[in-house]
């Protein structure tokens, strides 16, 4: 698949930029034949399933040079990597607990000159820093993912809504998302056209604090 899907949506992307976002493929690619992390037919259409999704954070926000944000069950490298191209004066941490993927997540960022990321093989229950925001794509029901990411979260926000979680996920919400009043939920076909993103939603739920 040809990385002028990305180009098409995000038209103001430097040359750096652009050519980080080409020399992803082969990098998945030669990687992917080593340890797998990436299923085959979503190798074959890396940029709409991977990148693309990934990029619809950026849709929603623009992140703050210097903010910091973690990429919890990061898998091979999504959304952080792609995001980490978009924004490179924002700081990603990217969480795995499975090594394999840690590892290729690392070559992929060493191969792209990323100097805005640091992999790490661990549980999230394990970093005890915090963040501006959390990112991920789908690895637990949100009442575990909370669990996970407690007490990660900044409580003083500088960007233009508040610090919270950015999550990707599909299908029907309504069940795992009922408890939470302040939750945010958008539909990808509000940002793409490509029938892919029908069922995917971002959800963003603000970081809540007692006061």
């Amino acid at each position: 698949m040809d990385p002028q899907l990305i180009f098409n949506y995000f038209p103001n992307l430097t040359q750096q930029q652009q050519d980080q976002f080409i020399a992803l493929e082969a990098l998945y690619q030669n990687w992917n034949l080593k340890i797998n992390v990436v299923s085959r037919k979503d190798i074959e259409e890396l940029y709409l399933r991977h990148v693309l999704h990934s990029l619809a954070i950026a849709k929603f926000i623009s992140f703050n040079p210097g903010a910091q944000v973690l990429d919890v069950g990061t898998g091979g490298g999504f959304p952080g990597i792609p995001l980490a191209i978009l924004f490179p004066e924002t700081q990603f941490t990217l969480v795995d607990a499975i090594g394999k993927k840690i590892k290729v997540v690392q070559e992929v960022v060493d191969g792209l000159g990323l100097e805005n990321v640091t992999a790490k093989h661990q549980r999230v229950e394990e970093d005890n820093n915090q963040y501006d925001f959390v990112v991920s794509r789908a690895v637990a029901a949100m009442p575990t993912f909370m669990r996970w990411i407690k007490g990660r979260i900044k409580k003083v926000s500088e960007h233009s809504i508040k610090n919270g979680v950015l999550y990707l996920k599909g299908g029907d919400l309504g069940d795992e998302l009922q408890d939470y009043r302040t939750v945010q939920i958008y539909s990808l076909m509000d940002y793409y056209k490509e029938d892919f993103f029908e069922t995917k939603k971002l959800v963003y739920l603000p970081q809540k604090f007692k006061g």
